[in-house]
C-alpha cells in the first residue's frame, strides 16, 4: 500500500511543481522568464491576473504585460515595451540594481523601469489588484505598474497630480498613441491630443474644470476605488464624479477604465463567472460626443487631415474620407485622406478650371478650422463658381441660405454634424486623375536643360560619324517600338466601344497572366465569375477580377457600361472599389479590390455566431454605403439587390457594398423609375410586384431584411417544414416585436440579450424599413441616424406584408 501511494506520489509531483511555478505570484532577483511563447511568468494569488509576456506583430516580437488570466480573449491592462516590442527569444531579469530589465537576444537592453533610489531591489509581486511592485529587502515598494499606467486603470488604483494615461496608436498597435488624460497641477483633470514626436499638447477636449482661484475644490487625485467608483478627489475632500452610473459590482464583474486609441474613455464591465462568449460591455464614456469636442488648431484631429469624423455606437468616433479621396495608410483609418488627383494652382494655370474640375456633395460635413474667405451674402451657385475659379480653394460650405466658406488643404477638423442643418460641402475634385495612374510624360527641356542639350549635341558631334549613325539608328528603332507598343495599348484601351474613364484600363493578356488563366475562382452570380488574381500596380495587389458572360452580349455590354462608369467615379470606406477594367473584343472584365474575409452570408449563417458588436458594426456601415449611394454620389444610384451575398468583408471585417450589375441609374432631377422586377428572392420589396414606381426605397426594404438576418443570424426565407410559423423572418419578428417576445429572435445569443436596448432599437429600425408602404419606410439617412442614436426611433406599425403575401410574392421567378 504504502509502496502504491509512493508511486502515485511520484507521478503527480511533476505535475504538482509545473501548477506552483505557473501560479506562483512572487520572483526573487535572478529569476527571469524568456518570451517564446504565450504564458505567463507569474499570477495573482487570486488567478485573476498574470504576468509575462505577450505576443505581438504575429508572434514575431513579445510585450512584457499584465492581462486578466481568466478571459479568453486576451484584455491587457499594463504593458512595458509598447514602443520598442522586444524580439522572440528576448529574456527579461529582476535585477537588484535595475528592477526588472528586458533584453534582446542580442543583449541589448529594450526597457527598464525608473526604481526609486531608496534601496536594492529584492522581490517582486503581482497582487489580486493586478499591481505589479517591485519591494527592497524590507518588502518597501520601490516601483509598481499602478504608479505607471498606460492605457488603463483597475479597481483601487489612483492618478496623483502629474500622472497620465496614454493611449495606444491603435488596438492592435501599442506604440504611443496621441491622447493623454492628465491631472493637471491646478487640479483640473483633462484629455487632449498631443502631437507626436513632440508631445505638445493640443486644446483640451475634455475637463472637469475642478480648479478655482482658492483652490479649495481643486483635483488632488483621480480615484478608481475598489467598489467600482470612478471620480476626482478634491481639496476641500469633495469628489468630482464622472458619472451617476453605477460601472457595476467588483465582485460579479472585471472592471476597467480604458483611454481608448481614438481618444474616448470608456468604463467596460465583463462578467466574472466567464463561458467564453462573454465580451467586454461598454457601460459609459467620456466625452460623449467627441467629433464636436476634440477640435485643435496647430495639429491633427482625430481622423487626421483631410478625413471627417462621425459618431459610431458607443460614443466612439469613425473615420471617412470624402469622395475622391482614399486613406494615406490602407491600414490606418484615422491616419488622414489624401485626394486622389492632382489639384493646385501651377497645375492648372494654362487651361479653364471649369473644364478641370467639378464638384462631389456631402451634406452635413464641415472641416470647421480650414476657412481663409468668406463671401456673404452668397447664392449657391455664386460660391460654386468663387471656389472653381479660386485654385488655393479645395472645399466650400454653403450654409444659413447665404454664407460661403471657402478653404484650403489640409483640411482639419472634419466632422458630420446634423446640427449643420443641411449645410453642403462642395468638394472641388479633378475630372481627369490620370497624371496620378499613368507614366509621367517626356521631360520640358528649359532653362538649365537647354545647356545640358547642348552638351550633348557637342559630344555627338565631335564622336565619330559611324558611331553617330549607330546611335541614331538605335535611337529610331527604339522610338518606333515605343510607337508601335503605345499604339497597340491604345487600340485596346481606347476602342471605339470603351467607356471613357480614368480607372486603368488593362489587357485581357494582364488579366489572364495576373490570374494565372483563370484559375481560382472566388464566386459567380448570373452575369459572371469572379476571380482570385495579383496585379502589379507599384507593389504586387491581389484583386478580385469578375469576368462577364461574352454570350449575353447586349446585356453584359449594358451592365458593363453601367459599373464603370458609375463605380468607378464612387469612393466610399463600405463600398467595394472598382480599380480598373478591360474591354477588348468581346471579353468585359472588372478588376475589384479584393475583400479577405469572404460574405457577410458565409459568416452569418455559419457556426458559431458571430460577435454580436461585430454584428452591430456591419449594420452601421452597410447603411452608411447605401446613404452614400443614394444621396452623396452626384448620380444616385440605387443597388437593387441588398442581400448579404453581395456584402464583402475585408481584412478587418469591415461591411463593403459590392455587385453594381443591377444598379438603376437616376439622373439628379428624377426620383424613381420604371423597370423590370429584379433582386433576390427574400430580399425584394412588393412594389416590384405592382407595378408600382420604383425609388430608392426599395433599397431600405433590403436593409430592413437584411438587418433582421443580421440580429438573428439566419435567412429571411426559412421553409423547412418544423419551422412553418417562423418561415418567412420579416413576419415573425413584427409577431415577435408585437408579443415583445424579442428573446425568441435572438435564441441563445447571450451577448444580444446582454444588449436589450440595442436588439429592441434594431429590430424597430428593420420593422420601419420593411413596411409594405414606400412611404412609410424612412431613407437611409434617416436609418443610418437611428442607428447611430442621433435620432430618436419612435415605434413603428406592424403594416407588413403576412407570411401567406410573402409567400406568395417569393415563388414569383425573380432575375437573381
Amino acid at each position: 500500500m504504502a509502496s502504491s501511494l509512493n508511486f502515485l506520489l511520484l507521478c503527480f509531483l511533476p505535475s504538482l511543481c509545473v501548477f506552483a511555478q505557473t501560479r506562483r505570484s512572487n520572483i526573487t532577483v535572478g529569476d527571469s522568464f524568456n518570451a517564446d511563447g504565450n504564458s505567463s511568468w507569474v499570477v495573482s494569488p487570486s488567478g485573476d491576473f498574470a504576468f509575462g509576456f505577450q505576443p505581438h506583430k504575429n508572434n514575431s516580437f513579445f510585450l512584457l504585460s499584465i492581462w486578466y488570466a481568466n478571459i479568453p480573449n486576451i484584455t491587457v491592462v499594463w504593458y512595458a515595451n509598447g514602443d520598442n516590442p522586444a524580439p522572440k527569444g528576448s529574456r527579461v531579469q529582476l535585477t537588484a540594481a535595475e528592477g526588472l530589465k528586458i533584453t534582446s537576444p542580442d543583449g541589448q537592453t529594450l526597457w527598464t523601469p525608473e526604481v526609486s533610489p531608496s534601496g536594492a531591489v529584492a522581490h517582486g509581486a503581482l497582487n489580486d489588484l493586478g499591481n505589479f511592485v517591485l519591494q527592497d529587502g524590507s518588502f518597501k515598494s520601490v516601483w509598481e505598474t499602478f504608479g505607471n499606467p498606460r492605457d488603463t486603470m483597475l479597481p483601487s488604483q489612483i492618478l496623483e497630480k502629474g500622472e497620465k494615461l496614454s493611449s495606444r496608436k491603435s488596438d492592435a498597435d501599442f506604440a504611443r498613441g496621441k491622447f493623454r488624460l492628465v491631472l493637471q497641477d491646478d487640479g483640473n483633470l483633462v484629455m487632449h491630443s498631443v502631437n507626436l514626436p513632440s508631445g505638445y499638447a493640443n486644446e483640451d477636449y475634455y475637463d472637469t474644470g475642478t480648479v478655482e482661484s482658492n483652490a479649495s475644490s481643486a483635483g488632488i487625485q483621480l480615484v478608481f476605488n475598489k467598489t467600482g467608483d470612478f471620480y476626482v478627489r478634491m481639496k476641500n475632500n469633495g469628489t468630482y464624479p464622472f458619472s451617476d452610473q453605477s460601472i457595476g459590482s467588483p465582485t460579479q464583474f472585471y472592471l476597467r477604465a480604458t483611454l481608448n486609441f481614438d481618444g474616448v474613455l470608456t468604463f467596460y464591465q465583463h462578467p466574472k463567472r466567464s463561458t467564453g462568449n462573454e465580451t467586454w460591455t461598454p457601460v459609459w464614456s467620456q466625452p460623449d460626443n467627441i467629433c464636436k469636442r476634440q477640435r485643435v488648431s496647430e495639429g491633427t484631429s482625430i481622423c487626421g487631415y483631410n478625413g471627417y469624423c462621425t459618431l459610431g455606437e458607443n460614443s466612439r468616433p469613425q473615420c471617412q474620407c470624402p469622395p475622391r479621396y482614399s486613406l494615406l495608410d490602407p491600414l490606418d483609418p484615422y491616419g488622414g485622406c489624401k485626394p486622389d488627383f492632382v489639384q493646385g494652382c501651377k497645375e492648372d494655370e494654362l487651361s479653364q478650371r471649369k473644364d478641370l474640375y467639378e464638384f462631389e456633395v456631402l451634406t452635413d460635413v464641415d472641416w470647421p478650422l480650414s476657412d481663409y474667405v468668406l463671401q456673404r451674402p452668397f447664392t449657391e451657385d455664386q460660391c460654386r463658381s468663387a471656389c472653381m475659379e479660386d485654385c488655393f480653394c479645395a472645399v466650400a460650405i454653403f450654409r444659413s441660405g447665404d454664407s460661403c466658406w471657402k478653404k484650403r488643404w489640409p483640411l482639419s477638423n472634419g466632422q458630420y454634424d446634423t446640427g449643420l442643418n443641411g449645410a453642403k460641402a462642395l468638394i472641388k475634385v479633378r475630372k481627369d486623375n490620370s497624371s496620378l495612374i499613368g507614366p509621367p510624360g517626356p521631360p520640358i527641356i528649359k532653362g538649365k536643360n537647354q545647356d545640358t542639350l547642348v552638351l550633348v549635341s557637342s559630344v555627338l558631334l565631335g564622336s565619330s560619324a559611324f558611331l553617330n549613325l549607330v546611335l541614331i539608328g538605335a535611337c529610331c528603332l527604339g522610338f518606333s517600338f515605343i510607337y508601335k507598343l503605345q499604339k497597340k495599348r491604345t487600340s485596346v484601351c481606347r476602342s471605339d466601344s470603351a467607356v471613357e474613364t480614368n480607372l486603368r484600363c488593362f489587357t485581357y493578356k494582364e488579366l489572364e497572366e495576373a490570374t494565372n488563366g483563370f484559375k481560382e475562382e472566388l464566386g459567380r452570380g448570373a452575369f459572371g465569375v469572379v476571380y482570385k488574381g495579383i496585379i502589379e500596380m507599384g507593389t504586387a495587389v491581389t484583386v478580385a477580377v469578375k469576368r462577364l458572360n461574352t454570350f449575353l452580349v447586349q446585356e453584359t455590354e449594358k451592365e458593363f457600361k453601367n459599373e464603370v462608369n458609375v463605380i468607378g467615379q464612387t469612393h466610399h470606406k463600405n463600398l467595394v472599389r472598382l480599380l480598373g477594367f478591360c474591354e477588348e473584343g468581346t471579353e468585359r472584365l472588372l478588376v475589384y479590390e479584393y475583400m479577405s474575409n469572404g460574405t457577410l452570408a458565409n459568416l452569418l449563417y455559419g457556426d458559431p455566431k458571430p460577435n454580436w458588436n461585430l454584428r452591430l458594426k456591419m449594420a452601421f456601415g452597410i447603411a452608411r454605403g447605401l446613404v452614400y449611394l443614394h444621396e452623396d454620389c452626384s448620380t444616385q444610384i440605387i443597388h437593387c439587390d441588398i442581400k448579404p451575398q453581395n456584402i464583402l468583408l475585408d481584412d478587418y471585417f469591415n461591411a463593403r457594398i459590392s455587385d453594381f450589375g443591377l444598379v438603376k441609374l437616376l439622373n439628379m432631377n428624377q426620383s424613381r423609375t420604371n423597370t423590370g422586377i429584379r433582386g433576390t428572392k427574400g430580399y425584394v420589396a412588393l412594389e416590384w410586384f405592382k407595378s408600382m414606381p420604383v425609388t430608392a426605397k426599395v433599397d431600405v426594404y433590403s436593409f430592413g431584411v437584411l438587418l433582421l438576418e443580421i440580429i438573428c443570424c439566419r435567412r429571411s426565407v426559412d421553409m423547412e417544414p418544423e419551422n412553418e410559423e417562423r418561415a418567412i423572418l420579416a413576419d415573425w419578428a413584427c409577431d415577435c416585436y408585437t408579443a415583445g417576445s424579442l428573446e425568441d429572435l435572438v435564441e441563445e445569443d447571450q451577448e444580444a440579450l446582454q444588449d436589450k436596448k440595442n436588439l429592441v432599437k434594431l429590430v424597430m429600425i428593420a420593422i420601419w424599413c420593411i413596411q409594405e408602404d414606400p412611404t412609410l419606410r424612412p431613407t437611409m439617412r434617416k436609418v443610418s441616424q437611428m442607428l447611430e442614436g442621433v435620432s430618436e426611433v419612435p415605434a413603428p406599425p406592424c403594416q407588413i406584408p403576412n407570411s401567406e403575401t410573402l409567400g406568395h410574392y417569393h415563388s414569383l421567378t425573380l432575375e437573381d
